[in-house]
């Protein structure tokens, strides 16, 4: 693909080559984050490992992720996201092909197998941690207010490629070379991908080789004052902790990962035990909602940009993010409710879309609110994501038992209804509070 020339009165495009090195990111953090629900099958049974011992490891991974979102998006917008990305991929990569290697290490003779296993986890949580936020500081710097919905519904929208690829291919890694092997294959691919972002990224457009004037313009010509800031000294913590918008988003937020988190962990398990499907028949259907989620996931950050761009930022993202979450509940419900199983599949499927319809103006608010500090504020919003996360996969199955599997689904919609709601009181558009 020939460059155009840095001083050509044509705008490069290289911002677009920047989201696509960010989509593969977010690709390898899905196969990172997955490849060990794949492997538990061998794993199991090689290192006598019970039910509960691995769901305690996956857990580990949830606790180091969501204990890290804030630190991880602060140092993005402290130090850059070139430098940041590129530590923590390279961080969680050496530790996922320690997987691997966690039965025998050293740590073993101290907490023994469960442990190990637990703390390499908890550490590839925590690297984890900074990719979503610094995904935002990249986007934030990268792209024009008008694309930032689409650009980060894009980046996002990686969670539904990685979803599809990583259960086949991990499962024939495993069948035909080891379960270890699918761990060292994922750190590998990590290394690579974060050595090309290191050697193509920069942190800001103008520090790259070649962009030209015309794209800079294009992608700073809106901002103004406050938000060409770069690498604050000091979180306004008073300013963010103050503003209603920030803690509506949170909540919101927090809503959209109790439901998102279900589809992760039960939806599988829902087809096979709930709607008869065979084990390959619902391997098969498990991967709807997520082609559903990557092809709304950079459709509803369009809409969003275009709204905003027609009618202001608070009704462009605020219609956008109460729709979505609205409609997420009204098809999670029919699907629950529907007896017909391969129906329950499109419009639960459907739900998951709709939920993740929302990603753009979610992602987008924390910049609108403050350029600045994009990687602090959605690192924050984040952290409410994985609180409903760390719930959802626990209360599900207990709720199905005692209640049936129509109320447990039920009280996700309703869920993700309250979450829609909340979209009536963020306004994006007012920034932060002064202080």
């Amino acid at each position: 693909m020939t460059l155009t020339p840095p001083h050509s009165n044509q705008p490069t495009r290289i911002r677009w080559r920047i989201l696509f090195l960010l989509l593969l990111i977010s690709i390898v953090t899905y196969i990172d984050r997955v490849n060990i629900s794949v492997t538990a099958r061998h794993m199991m049974p090689a290192l006598g490992l019970s039910d509960l011992q691995m769901g305690q490891i996956f857990s580990a991974f949830v606790f180091g992720y969501a204990l890290f979102q804030v630190p991880g998006g602060w140092m993005g917008d402290r130090w850059g996201p070139r430098r940041v990305l590129t530590f923590a991929v390279i961080w969680w990569s050496i530790f996922t092909a320690l997987t691997a290697l966690a039965p025998t290490l050293p740590l073993v003779n101290l907490i023994g197998i469960m442990g190990s296993l637990a703390v390499v986890r908890f550490l590839i949580g925590i690297g984890e941690a900074a990719a979503l936020p610094n995904f935002n500081r990249s986007i934030a710097n990268w792209h024009p207010p008008q694309e930032r919905g689409l650009g980060i519904g894009i980046t996002i929208g990686g969670i539904g490629i990685g979803s599809a690829l990583t259960p086949p291919v991990t499962a024939w890694i495993m069948v035909n070379y080891g379960w270890q092997t699918a761990f060292y294959a994922a750190g590998l691919l990590g290394l690579v991908i974060a050595l090309l972002w290191y050697w193509y990224a920069t942190d800001l457009p103008r520090q790259h080789p070649h962009v030209n004037e015309a794209e800079v313009s294009i992608i700073e010509g809106q901002d103004q004052g406050e938000d060409n800031i770069q690498k604050p000294e000091r979180v306004p913590w008073k300013a963010i902790l103050t503003t209603p918008t920030v803690w509506w988003l949170t909540i919101s937020y927090t809503c959209l990962g109790y439901v998102a988190y279900i589809y992760m962990s039960w939806f599988y398990l829902y087809l096979v035990n709930v709607r008869g499907f065979a084990i390959l028949q619902g391997a098969f259907f498990a991967s709807a909602p997520f082609i559903a989620m990557t092809i709304f996931c950079p459709l509803g950050g369009w809409v969003t940009d275009r709204l905003s761009e027609k009618y202001g930022i608070n009704w462009g993202r605020a219609s956008v993010g109460g729709t979505g979450m609205i409609m997420a509940a009204l098809f999670i419900i029919i699907g629950a409710n529907v007896e017909a199983p391969y129906v329950a599949i499109g419009f639960l499927s459907l739900g998951a879309g709709w939920l993740y319809f929302t990603v753009g103006p979610f992602w987008s608010a924390t910049t609108d609110l403050s350029k600045p500090y994009a990687g602090t504020l959605s690192g924050l919003m984040n952290t409410g994501a994985n609180l409903g996360g760390t719930l959802s996969p626990t209360l599900t199955p207990w709720i199905a038992d005692t209640y049936g599997w129509p109320v447990a689904l039920g009280l996700a919609a309703i869920i993700a209804l309250i979450g829609g709601m909340c979209w009536f009181f963020i306004r994006p558009g007012l920034g932060l509070k002064p202080i």
